[in-house]
């Protein structure tokens, strides 16, 4: 259970990552926004609190994982690597801009404490449920972490990767789906309805729930008790707001890659600041 001051503090982390991943995109003057803010909260529970790692040290043995399978959510990642000390705050002004160690979606090679690279939708989970196998043979206690989104999911190499999984009984494994209900052109129950995550996964013999994505505490909660329960893999669907906190975004339509201007990055921020 976190203490007030934890929630506090991780408060104050979610709403940092969203106010550098509001500007990186405004320098640019474009971005994928929707799905990078819907996952800032989850982020600042990872990087704040749950995930082992080291800034000085990012590709430290013991560290724990984070593929980000929808790697066009990068910048919000990259606020959060940024924020905890793993590169100067400074290169977020260089995002997606040539010679940049900061592309539009996570790029291993390029990025301090980017630990796969990204983007290529469908693929993350693959890797993810790789690594974790791996790191059970050598009897090594990393954990992995994974997010996909909920458009992503119509893609079929996840329900590979998810009977992998099971069959393998990677309890180092927590996915996270990010269920913000809508993908680049429409909404989710539009072009292909998954109905409900849970009941799909727990179909897959994973361990699944739902939480809010939105509420810190829940996320918190939700980590801790997959990460103490063994023999299955564990899935927490996250509920969440494509946009979330950043006002000319949050919860329209067409928000998947859009235009930012400062002005509207300014006012943005201002909201997040009051």
């Amino acid at each position: 259970m976190l203490t007030d001051k934890k929630v506090q503090e991780l408060e104050q982390f979610a709403k940092e990552i969203r106010i550098h991943t509001i500007d990186q995109m405004a320098v640019r003057g474009f971005g994928h926004m929707g799905g990078a803010m819907s996952i800032c909260d989850l982020l600042s529970v990872l990087y704040g609190k749950q995930m082992k790692v080291d800034p000085q040290r990012p590709q430290w043995e013991e560290r724990d994982w984070l593929i980000c399978s929808k790697g066009h959510a990068g910048p919000a990642v990259y606020s959060a690597l940024s924020l905890k000390g793993f590169f100067p705050r400074g290169w977020l002004k260089t995002l997606n801009q040539p010679q940049t160690s900061l592309p539009s979606h996570c790029d291993h090679k390029k990025t301090p404490g980017i630990d796969v690279t990204t983007g290529s939708l469908g693929q993350g989970l693959s890797v993810a449920a790789g690594i974790a196998l791996a790191k059970k043979i050598d009897q090594n206690q990393n954990q992995i972490y994974c997010i996909i989104g909920d458009g992503e999911s119509q893609e079929g190499q996840n329900w590979e990767a998810i009977m992998f999984a099971a069959q393998n009984k990677l309890d180092n494994l927590i996915l996270f789906v990010d269920n913000n209900k809508q993908q680049l052109d429409n909404t989710t129950a539009n072009i292909c309805n998954m109905e409900s995550f849970k009941e799909k996964l727990e179909s897959f013999h994973w361990e699944a729930e739902e939480v809010d994505g939105h509420d810190l505490e829940a996320i918190d909660a939700a980590i801790e008790r997959a990460k103490n329960r063994n023999g299955k893999p564990h899935a927490v669907v996250l509920n969440t707001i494509k946009g979330k906190g950043c006002s000319f975004a949050e919860n329209i339509l067409k928000n998947h890659h859009i235009n930012v201007s400062k002005e509207q990055a300014e006012d943005a921020i201002d909201a997040l600041n009051r």
